[in-house]
């Protein structure tokens, strides 16, 4: 007799907690400025229709994007929160969790480099205590959620141990 805990509940379990964090992703439409520092400037375009400057020290009719500069902040804001939301869907059910399990370690790995720039620019010279602070506290955060995702990807000891389909 096994405990009712053990294997494919706490597996379950586990990933209904993710979805669950991942559902909160809705803030990225509510409140997208409590993102705004983590996207790095190099991702974002510079619209001057939107009022946003070109880079200092060039001309001002033009506007110089980096290479990787494919969408603006908002975007990269949205479309993280929508791929978020999808992740939240996709980690709750067993025949898709670990595809899901895998895109979402490497997305969170992938937002390493924006708290990384997030931190660096807070400790810069428009850096804000307060900034520096959350932006502390934010990066060693995403250890964690890497492996945690990483961890859904494998089948439940009891089902890995016992040849059991999850």
């Amino acid at each position: 007799m096994s405990f009712p805990w053990s294997g494919r509940a706490v597996k379950n379990l586990s990933a209904a907690a993710m979805g669950a964090l991942l559902a909160s992703a809705g803030k990225h439409f509510r409140d997208p400025g409590f993102y705004r520092d983590i996207v790095p400037e190099y991702l974002c375009r510079r619209d001057p229709e939107l009022g946003q400057d070109p880079e200092p020290g060039t001309n001002k009719n033009a506007v110089v994007n980096p290479p990787l500069a494919i969408l603006s902040r908002d975007e990269w804001i949205a479309v993280s929160g929508l791929l978020e939301l999808a992740a939240a869907v996709g980690i709750i059910l067993p025949p898709t969790r670990k595809l899901t399990a895998t895109a979402l370690t490497a997305m969170f790995t992938a937002f390493l480099a924006g708290h990384v720039d997030a931190l660096v620019r807070a400790y810069g010279p428009q850096g804000t205590p307060r900034r520096r602070k959350i932006h502390t506290v934010r990066l060693p955060l995403q250890a964690p959620l890497i492996v945690w995702a990483w961890s859904l990807r494998k089948p439940s000891l009891q089902a890995a141990g016992t040849g059991a389909r999850m």
